[in-house]
């Protein structure tokens, strides 16, 4: 089995673990869909160590709706199954999961490169996946495998989200519709306690909040050992 072909299994497997559906799937890999009628898919472009398209249908719409809590603009399908593909996109190593939006996926599905896999339930079709690893992951370990540098190199350019947070909470799908203008959410975190500084979503640093000309910013006070959660 082939490197491409590990990570399309890895990724399927691990879409499949995250998706919101009653029963657990199973995924059978077969030929490329040639169909002008498919239902719109949730896509996602990954850029990193290993670059891909992913693609992901499901065909119980009003799973996904339960999922989501609440038939509301607010959530949509894309929300709902972006933790699915994003545990895909982890396997391919490091890199950055773009948007994840519904469209339509036909020619992503027919492409002769794309690995399509039938998601069923039972016997039954209950879904299609489709992942396109539009790089050589052979290629990308022999360059410095024990270099963070190297990994990295190839996404230099790539725009990462730095995120500041001075707290979190978990909250239902219900009460977080039923919010309103006043409410306050209480976080698990104590006044005066230093925010987190996070980089595509991962923990680099801890800083406080301050103002500069009448806008907010964060003064690093701690750098984290990123290296080491990267390598």
């Amino acid at each position: 089995m082939s490197d491409t072909q590990t990570l399309q299994n890895a990724a399927v497997e691990a879409l499949v673990a995250l998706l919101p559906t009653a029963t657990p799937l199973e995924a059978r890999q077969v030929p490329q869909v040639v169909a002008d009628d498919l239902p719109p898919a949730v896509v996602a472009s990954y850029v990193g160590t290993a670059s891909a398209d992913l693609a992901v249908i499901i065909n119980d719409s009003h799973a996904i709706q339960a999922a989501g809590g609440a038939e509301s603009p607010q959530v949509s399908a894309a929300d709902v199954l972006r933790p699915a593909l994003e545990a895909a996109a982890r396997v391919l190593g490091v890199g950055v999961l773009g948007e994840t939006q519904l469209d339509n996926a036909s020619a992503l599905f027919a492409d002769t490169e794309t690995a399509v896999f039938e998601l069923t339930d039972n016997g039954a079709i209950a879904g299609l996946f489709a992942i396109r690893v539009r790089s050589n992951p052979t290629a990308s370990r022999r360059s410095r495998p024990d270099s963070v540098a190297g990994k990295l190199g190839r996404i230099n350019n790539v725009e990462m989200a730095l995120t500041v947070e001075i707290g979190r909470t978990r909250m239902s799908v219900r009460d977080v519709l039923s919010l309103e203008p006043g409410a306050v959410v209480e976080l698990d975190r104590s006044a005066g306690a230093p925010a987190d500084v996070l980089l595509n979503g991962r923990l680099i640093a801890h800083g406080e909040i301050v103002v500069v000309d009448q806008d907010y910013a964060v003064r690093i006070t701690q750098i984290l050992d990123v290296a080491d959660g990267i390598a």
